[in-house]
């Protein structure tokens, strides 16, 4: 697990170094991506979408937390953080079960990819609408 949550951290802050995000928030961009890793690979979520939702509420939430924090847009620790969680092996099984021809399993892995997007986007939307106040109020105390 400490392997994981540490690939995790450095293929975050790799991310982070290829989008541009300023050197300093490496280190935060990275916790992000582990935490959201940690949360995904619990034992009891169940399924991987229900994993993959619970894990984006989490990151978006400590993204907005960061960026109250740190006075930057949210983006810089949502975005690299999301890294370990894109469906990007799902995609890839996709198409090459389209290509060559198992449709079978084609449509079982592309379902799953297709649940796992939605419910980033979902979780995504749900923390957003948490009032921009509440984060600064947990900081600075006062709304």
């Amino acid at each position: 697990m400490i392997g994981q949550l540490a690939a995790a951290f450095a293929g975050t802050v790799a991310f982070g170094y290829l989008f541009g995000i300023p050197a300093r928030y490496f280190g935060h961009c990275g916790l992000c991506g582990a935490v959201a890793w940690g949360v995904y690979v619990l034992p009891f979520w169940g399924s991987d979408v229900i994993a993959v939702f619970a894990a984006t509420v989490m990151l978006t939430f400590l993204s907005r937390l960061l960026a109250v924090w740190k006075r930057c847009p949210v983006t810089v620790f949502l975005i690299a953080g999301l890294i370990p969680l894109v469906p990007g092996v799902g995609l890839y099984w996709t198409f090459y079960y389209l290509v060559t021809g198992q449709m079978e399993q084609m449509s079982s892995t592309g379902l799953t990819a297709v649940k796992s997007a939605c419910a980033i986007v979902l979780a995504i939307v749900l923390v957003f609408e948490i009032p921009q106040k509440f984060f600064r109020w947990i900081f600075y105390q006062k709304i």
